[in-house]
Parts: structure tokens; sequence; C-alpha cells
């Protein structure tokens, strides 16, 4: 049986599971882009990502054996509330081992899908560190493991995304834009725009700081990548899937990077714009419109919308990443004199009107005649940073600009 075969019966086994989600237009991205773009609503699913369409469609179809002593997997999140929703549906005992870093709601949002069916298990800083520790646990106790993204049936589940996208009544789709992790999603979906929609442009898109996938492209088999930023946590793995790696070689047209900090500027515009509350990796394939944006000038592009777990407490990171990455927000470290009217002179004479101070932090030492200061400041238009710059030289502030260190602004801030 083909990899599409298992994608149209893996839709008849998820009939009554998963909700079709709708294949939204969008008028604001029409007027940016000036091309038809259609948002696939998986952040609308049941456990707000598509992940339930391949943990269900994988583990209803375990032997009745498998499914008496029950299940293993490992998350950042999204794919352990599928396999909790799962387990509850079917009623099979899972542990579920996620990273201590998983955002605080898709732990609750866990344990709320799978109520008394689940154990969670929080180990490791990243996917890749739970991913060990749950394939240990199930090979020495002999239970089935769920993998994420490397598994056909996995796969196939999340292919039913691309039948229920050519489904709709919509113009002939010139670019499909989908998020990039593992790449269980890119593999489902790509087989079947190959099949039934062979001359649509797929573009995998992912996070600039775990390009997983671009790399295993790169040396054309997949690589484990020495570290990753893990904000986008749903797409933030270090290497893809073998069995994904060999399908998406073949059916990606391009991958697209994205910077963290677009990502961040994207979910905010699509909760002002849009009414929209995504999580980093459902604004990927959004994200990335504006690296595409005059070679999709006219065309109809589906965007896949793949998740909406985003924790609240996250805000005001994704505010800053926002602000650092759009040129709005600055930080420096200050020599500032330490003598009365220091301070006064900054303001004055170096910031602007609109300048605003976000951050300042001071240690004065008496033996020294100047002091190392760390300034955050907040512009109004990102040109303005320029002038700021220019104005501490005349005035002989010596300074270091640290937005250009992240490891050490990440210390001190």
């Amino acid at each position: 049986m083909t990899l599409f075969d298992k994608i149209v019966q893996a839709e008849e086994n998820l009939n009554g599971v998963v909700v079709k989600t709708p294949l939204q237009f969008s008028m604001n991205l029409l007027d940016k882009f000036q091309a038809n773009i259609y948002l696939k609503r998986e952040d609308l699913q049941q456990v707000r990502s598509y992940k339930i369409r391949g943990a269900y469609n994988k583990i209803s179809r375990l032997n009745a054996s498998q499914k008496n002593n029950g299940i293993v997997c490992a998350s950042a999140g999204n794919h352990a509330q599928g396999v909790a929703y799962s387990c509850q549906v079917l009623q099979i005992q899972g542990k579920i081992y996620m990273p201590k870093t998983t955002p605080k709601q898709k732990i609750k949002q866990v344990q709320l899908f799978g109520k008394s069916f689940v154990e969670i298990v929080l180990t490791g800083d990243t996917f890749d560190d739970a991913f060990h520790a749950a394939k240990q646990f199930a090979t020495e106790y002999q239970l089935e493991f769920i993998h994420p993204f490397d598994d056909l049936e996995v796969i196939a589940g999340q292919g039913t995304v691309g039948l229920e996208i050519l489904s709709e009544k919509i113009p002939q789709i010139d670019y499909l834009l989908l998020p990039v992790g593992g790449g269980g999603l890119a593999a489902g979906v790509s087989t079947v725009f190959n099949k039934l929609s062979p001359t649509t442009k797929i573009f995998g898109i992912e996070p600039e700081g775990a390009p997983s996938m671009q790399e295993a492209l790169k040396n054309n088999t997949p690589v484990v990548l020495n570290s990753i930023d893990k904000f986008v946590d749903g797409a933030a793995v270090k290497k893809v899937g073998s069995i994904n790696f060999d399908i998406c070689k073949t059916t990606l047209d391009r991958m697209v990077l994205v910077p963290e900090g677009k990502v961040c500027s994207t979910i905010l515009q699509l909760y002002n714009e849009e009414a929209m509350v995504v999580e980093p990796a459902g604004a990927l394939s959004i994200a990335a419109l504006d690296f595409l944006k005059e070679e999709i000038k006219g065309k109809t592009v589906v965007c896949i919308v793949s998740g909406s777990n985003n924790d609240i407490e996250r805000t005001e990171e994704i505010k800053e990443r926002s602000l650092m990455y759009e040129g709005l927000k600055h930080y420096f470290m200050i020599n500032f004199p330490q003598r009365p009217g220091a301070l006064k002179e900054f303001v004055n004479e170096v910031l602007g009107e609109s300048d605003d101070i976000t951050y300042f932090q001071f240690i004065k030492k008496n033996n020294r005649d100047v002091g190392p200061v760390v300034v955050g400041l907040e512009l109004k238009n990102k040109e303005d940073i320029l002038l700021v710059q220019s104005r501490m030289n005349e005035k002989g502030f010596q300074f270091q600009y640290l937005n250009e260190k992240e490891p050490l602004l990440s210390i001190l801030i």
C-alpha cells in the first residue's frame, strides 16, 4: 500500500474524531501581499493543532495486546495533546514525556485531554532529551512508542490535512506553505499535493534557529544540529525523521527560514488584525510570506496554521523579540560618568522626545570615575537608533551595543 493510499484510509479512520477545519480567506493578507491567501485553520482542531490526526491514526491501529500494555510518547506539547486525547477516547494508558521547558499551558492541556489515562513525565531541556528518555523507557518495558513524526501511520494521519484542503472549491493553488519541525506534516501533505495537485509549489518553512530539514537536504541525509533556538517549540527539533526526509527530499520544492523575531511579529499581527491566537509554530507559514512577497503576487497561496497552544505567560517575551526584530528595542552597556547630572545629560541630550528608557541597571562603584550601566531603549522609528548612537559618541559616552551580542544580553537581562 502506498503512502497516499494510507492517507486516504486515515481520512476514513479519523471520521468523527477530528474536526474538518476551515480554509479561511484573509482579506488583510490580500491587501498586504496582493495575493489570494487562504489559511488552513488547524489551530481550531479539538486539541488546537493538527497533531491529533497522526496520533489517533497510529494508536487506533495498534493490536489488542499493544493497547492493553499501554503506550509511550515524547513531545514538546502538541503531539502529547493528540496522544492524550486519543488515550482517553480509546481508553488506553499512556506515559507522556515532555521537556521541562514546555509551556505550562501545554502541560495542563495534556492532562485535561488525557484525564486519568495519562501520566506526564517532565525531563530534559529539549524535545530530544525527552525523546531519548521515552524511547529508553519504552524499550525497557516493551511498550509501543508513538513517534511524533517518523512513522508512516502518523504521517498518513497528518496527510489528511492535504486531502481536506484540496476538497475545497477554491482556485488552483500556486503555493503551499508548510511549517516543518520533524517533518511529519510536510511529508504527509506534500505527498497528497504531489499526487493530486502536482503544479503546486510546496515550500517547507522552518525557524531560523532550528533549520533541521534544510541541513538534512543540504547534506542529503538527516543530521543532528549541535544547538537550536527552542523558542518555536513546536518546530524546534535537532534532527528530522528519516522517513520524513526520504519523502520531503522529492516532494518539497524549497525551504524557507524565518527569524524567530519575525515569528513574534506575526503572532502579534494575527492577534490584532485577524483575532487569531496562534503559537510560534502556528505562525511560521504566515511569517514566511514577507520573504516571498514578490514571488507570490497575484497567486493563490495556502498557509497551514498548525496550532494555537500558546501560553499567555510568553506574551512579554514575544513582544520583546518582536520589537528587537523590528529595530524598535535596543540594549546598550554604557560607561556612565559617576558624577551628578550624568543621567540628566543622557536623557536630555542623547535621547529624542519619543525615545523611552524601558530598562536601567546601574551598580555604583565609588572608587571609579565611570560605572557600567545596562540600558534598554524603545524607539518609535527604527531609524532613530543611528541618531542615539551618534549623540552618545558626540557626548563621550562609551558603549557596547548588546543586540548583536545575544549570549551576553541573555546573561545581563
